[in-house]
């Protein structure tokens, strides 16, 4: 019989303590496999999605990491906004040379608890993640006419029961006191990306414009925001009209309305007319004939109402990555002057995560670590009582054993052995339940960071957690195979067991 069947013998003889001492260490690698997957993850996601495809976050001037949570992450509650003129200083004005890809964000919308994103087609079409381009499990991305059109994340997708084809009204605020916009219609879903895209609604940047709260009132036209609220009475008996109310009299709203200026989004007669005619073609067979309902879908976002106007405009980010053959330097020399207008600021994100991580997190979680090693030992401990207090029981067996030809050192391995088997047994059910706790909290680890952590998932230091489990149970097993060392045979044997 083998020695490693022998302690595994001795082991099953003491079940019920072996049990304790193994459930114990278990509880210990737990905590420990928890703390290093979910930090270890959850950094190298967030530094590596510190960079989407841009080197560089533009926003106004403020709280360095507050923007990157914000424009990256969709974390924190948005920051200011700069002008939509400054955003084009980098598609056509003097910061070009140094820009390859802008891509705009105009943030400040909620639906339930997911972030909604005004932008450009070109946030998916010319940017990727960790080199790869994104895909749509369904449907497509939203065309630059598509004002009403919308890309969601996979969680929304499957947390908010979103799908091709269904509409969602964005909110300004949270609460039954929130006010609810015009709604947006879905027009693809994302495949998973493992980054705080997929909780995110992106919706065209041109019906976020739409959208009245979003004007920002022109200086030379004092008399703009007053008319705000009757556009506002004019957008929502429109939006009814979008819906099937009698063309006739929207029509008739329409010409009501013809001339009126101040930067207002309001209908032109022209569509008007056009949205009436094609409800009077169409009016008796719509609620049977689904492809009408869609072409009239289309022909709202396409004509429903006319873009806004430059000077109301505002963004909340720009994404940029830097031109060149060394994106890093062209990134420091297009920052200096950003960063010395009064304007915007622009920050690196990878260096703004670093340095929150090594400031706040790996400090934190070094408190953590040393924890839950300092319960690894204690079940060590454990282990040790156990096996030591058996000793006074096992006399007469380790006598027996001697008696048969073994040696002292012989005897003495089987102990340690048996110690080493306790630790590796609790350790492998402590990793596996330590993975299974991180993938059983990886939904809500997604929805509040945005990363996703699968029960495969693990880090380097995890290495670490057998040899260190095999040094520890050697040592604890030491004082007990020491007293199996020395026991006395003749003894042992003459006394009744």
């Amino acid at each position: 019989m083998s020695l490693w069947r022998i302690a595994w013998r001795s082991i099953q003889q003491r079940a019920l303590a072996s049990s304790l001492t193994g459930v114990s260490m278990a509880l210990g690698v737990m905590l420990v496999v928890a703390v290093l997957v979910a930090h270890g993850v959850i950094n190298q996601s967030f530094l590596n999605n510190s960079g989407l495809g841009y080197n560089i976050v533009v926003g106004a001037k403020g709280g360095r990491l507050d923007l990157v949570l914000n424009s990256v992450y969709y974390l924190s509650r948005p920051v200011e906004n700069i002008p939509y003129a400054y955003y084009q200083q980098f598609t056509e004005g003097k910061f070009k040379p140094y820009v390859d890809k802008a891509i705009p964000l105009c943030l400040g919308d909620m639906y339930r608890d997911f972030r909604v994103i005004g932008t450009t087609p070109a946030m998916f079409n010319d940017l990727d993640y960790g080199g790869k381009k994104y895909e749509f499990a369904d449907g497509r991305n939203f065309e630059p006419d598509e004002y009403y059109g919308a890309v969601v994340g996979s969680i929304v997708a499957r947390d908010a029961g979103l799908k091709v084809g269904d509409k969602f009204q964005p909110s300004h605020g949270a609460g039954p006191e929130a006010h609810v916009h015009d709604p947006f219609t879905v027009r693809g879903v994302l495949k998973p990306t493992g980054t705080p895209n997929d909780r995110g609604l992106f919706i065209n940047m041109e019906g976020f414009y739409l959208i009245p709260e979003h004007a920002k009132p022109l200086d030379d036209a004092p008399a703009a925001r007053p008319h705000d609220d009757h556009a506002e009475e004019h957008a929502e008996k429109h939006h009814d009209h979008d819906h099937h109310e009698e063309p006739a009299a929207d029509a008739k709203h329409a010409d009501d309305h013809e001339g009126t200026d101040g930067g207002v989004r309001v209908s032109e007669p022209k569509h008007a007319e056009e949205s009436a005619e094609h409800h009077d073609e169409h009016a008796d067979s719509h609620d049977k004939d689904h492809e009408h309902d869609d072409a009239h879908q289309h022909d709202h976002d396409h004509h429903a109402h006319t873009p806004l106007p430059l000077a109301q405009r505002e963004v909340t980010a720009i994404l940029v990555l830097s031109a060149g053959t060394f994106p890093e330097l062209t990134a420091l020399e297009l920052m200096k002057p950003i960063n010395k207008d009064s304007v915007a600021q622009a920050v690196l994100p990878i260096r703004e995560m670093s340095s929150l991580f090594s400031t706040f997190v790996d400090p934190l979680q070094l408190v953590l670590l040393s924890l839950t090693v300092m319960i690894v030992i204690v079940s060590g401990i454990g282990i040790l009582v156990s096996i030591y207090n058996s000793m006074s029981d096992r006399r007469h067996e380790i006598a027996v054993i001697r008696a048969l030809g073994a040696g002292r050192r012989t005897v003495m391995f089987i102990v340690l052995l048996e110690s080493i088997l306790l630790s590796l047994a609790g350790g492998l059910a402590g990793w596996i339940v330590g993975h299974g706790l991180i993938a059983a909290l990886s939904p809500w680890i997604a929805t509040q960071t945005g990363v996703s952590i699968g029960f495969w998932q693990f880090v380097s230091y995890e290495l670490v957690i057998i040899p260190g489990l095999i040094a520890l149970a050697s040592l604890v097993g030491y004082l007990p195979a020491v007293a199996a060392y020395r026991t006395d045979v003749a003894k042992a044997l003459t006394t009744t067991p």
